[in-house]
């Protein structure tokens, strides 16, 4: 029995430890799995405010140092409008001169707001009626009212150059002079270059797979292309692009591509001096996981041969708790002798199940003369005696009842919720397997050793001691009436 409660015991003890070990390992796991996407997220965070940063910066720069440019612009677009007054057919215009001499790009736009001249050639035919429906309606008033303006930082739609837009009307309003002069070889550009600022972050953050800066027509800055053909921000991503323009909140969509998720994040930009629709921006930031992928794959291999350590480190020292704590548990509510219950132990059982409401049935077994083996055949023939007894007992009654000693040759079994045909059977065993097994094999006939049983049931009052009165008393009846036999406390029962 001492063998089958160390065994008992160390597999709660492994029990427990493995819970946690395991509970503390995914804990940690977790921090472990928070702090890296906590650190993911903060690049991001880190890449967003620096290409805005930079952003705000350069326009900035341009509202301070960008009124000499537009004072050429402003003369040239003048000047421009008095060539038209002198010659309003276009068609004797030689734009490549006046390119030449402006050192910049001129369009002619006409009340639809298609180009109808320009000293670029490939964007002669562009309507912005089609491309850009709310710049063009920025066009329509600016043709039709009187006064030059100018825009900031923008795109030109054909070969993705970043460029300074200005617009002058022509008197009689049928026509917008456009002018268009590049910023990428300004010393404030150079200095402020957000296009390398995002290459670096690129190059810096393997999560980041790109940073594009868009317009508010969908073309990205800086993209230049040798084809004349600058592509659109396309479906699914207008749509989110959309909104962002729209709300100026942030926006993401996450979608898996060859195999690996990527997030699209969309952050709405507006320059502190707008200046029609050229400052107002949208940035896209294109991370992957596969640094964060990376990262918790690592992170759950070395959680998985932790766990497997201290796993064996567990069971190890269950098995070594185990063994050094179980006999001294075991004695604490056991027989040392028989290995059944002790006194205590059994008679807090009995406490507990009373508690409970559970009708209960104590059997108090007695071996009659047992003094006499101890006297005549000695205390180890005794001891061994006692050991068959509590054995045949165990047997009998285990699993459905507690058995206990309490006294030198006094025992108690406990039923709960037992009939009384199954308890007086039980008995019934008990006596003679005890005489068979046990007093059949004395060495002497001198010794009248046999067996005596007290059966009691509890009512609704009894307590421990009430219910082995009445077991006690019974017991006594069976001394009484011979021994050898059981008897129980309610005479009125015949079983």
């Amino acid at each position: 029995m001492a063998r089958n409660f160390r065994l008992k015991l160390t597999i709660i003890l492994i029990v427990f430890s493995l819970v946690l070990s395991f509970v503390i390992a995914v804990f940690d796991y977790m921090k472990l799995k928070e702090s890296v996407i906590a650190s993911q997220a903060a690049k991001i965070s880190m890449a967003e405010d620096k290409i805005i940063s930079n952003l705000s910066t350069i326009d900035t720069v341009y509202d301070l140092f960008d009124k000499e440019m537009s004072e050429r612009m402003k003369e040239y677009s003048h000047e421009l409008v008095q060539k038209y007054e002198e010659e309003s057919d276009f068609t004797q215009w030689d734009f490549s001169e006046l390119k030449n001499k402006f050192g910049m790009e001129v369009f002619i736009l006409n009340e639809n707001n298609t180009v109808l001249f320009s000293s670029f050639k490939q964007d002669i035919g562009l309507n912005f009626s089609d491309c850009c429906p709310k710049f063009s309606n920025l066009l329509t008033s600016r043709r039709e009212g009187s006064n030059f303006s100018h825009d900031g930082m923008d795109i030109q739609s054909k070969t993705g150059e970043i460029k300074k837009f200005s617009y002058m009307p022509t008197p009689d309003h049928l026509y917008l002079i456009e002018l268009a002069a590049s910023l990428e070889d300004e010393e404030i550009f150079k200095k402020f270059n957000f296009l390398e600022t995002s290459k670096e972050l690129e190059d810096t953050y393997d999560i980041i797979d790109s940073i594009h800066v868009y317009n508010s027509g969908g073309f990205i800055l800086g993209q230049k292309t040798d084809d004349y053909i600058q592509k659109k921000i396309e479906e699914p991503f207008y749509t989110v692009f959309t909104e962002v323009n729209q709300s100026g909140e942030v926006r993401e969509l996450t979608l898996v591509e060859d195999g690996q998720q990527k997030t699209y994040r969309y952050i709405p930009y507006v320059a502190e001096e707008r200046r029609g629709y050229s400052t107002n921006r949208v940035v896209e930031i294109v991370y992957n996981d596969s640094e964060l992928t990376g990262l918790l794959h690592a992170y759950k291999n070395q959680f998985i041969k932790q766990l497997l350590v201290i796993i064996m480190a567990a069971v190890g020292l269950s098995f070594i708790i185990g063994r050094l704590v179980a006999a001294p548990i075991h004695l604490a509510f056991h027989d040392s002798m028989t290995g059944l219950k002790n006194r205590a132990a059994f008679e807090d059982e009995v406490q507990r199940s009373l508690a409970g409401g559970t009708p209960l049935a104590l059997l108090m077994i007695d071996l009659d003369n047992f003094k006499q083996v101890n006297d005549r055949l000695g205390h180890g023939e005794g001891d061994r005696i006692l050991k068959q007894a509590a054995s045949i007992i165990a047997d009998v009654v285990e699993p459905k009842a507690v058995a206990a000693r309490v006294g030198g040759d006094e025992f108690l079994v406990l039923f709960k919720k037992a009939e009384r045909e199954a308890v007086c059977r039980a008995a019934e065993q008990l006596l003679l397997k005890i005489e068979r097994n046990v007093i059949g094999m004395q060495l002497t006939e001198e010794i009248q050793l046999s067996v005596s049983i007290g059966i009691a049931f509890s009512e609704k009052d009894d307590t421990f001691d009430t219910l082995y009165v009445k077991a006690d008393d019974a017991l006594y009846q069976s001394k009484e009436n011979g021994k050898n036999r059981y008897s129980i406390h309610d005479p009125l029962c015949t079983c």
